[in-house]
């Protein structure tokens, strides 16, 4: 079973971090880890499908795919 990767995990240890706003969190993506707020968010939902972000932190993915769904249902009510 292929695991996590150092960025994978930077990006799931990045995301338990708490900001006082959105602008504050996407100004702190591109500081800290380099890359724009779009890419985050595409790296951190295809990540967050994976079985293994799942074993490395199960609270964080189920939160995570929890909220993901919520907002899809919102979209398509």
């Amino acid at each position: 079973m292929p695991a996590l990767s150092e960025r994978d995990m930077r990006l799931l240890a990045f995301e338990r971090g708490t900001w006082r706003s959105a602008g504050a969190k996407e100004q702190a993506i591109t500081e800290t880890l380099g890359i724009t707020a779009t890419r985050y968010y595409q790296l951190l939902n295809e990540l967050i499908d994976s079985p293994e972000a799942l074993m490395f932190d199960p609270v964080l993915v189920k939160r995570l795919r929890a909220q993901r769904a919520r907002r899809q249902r919102m979209r398509s009510a």
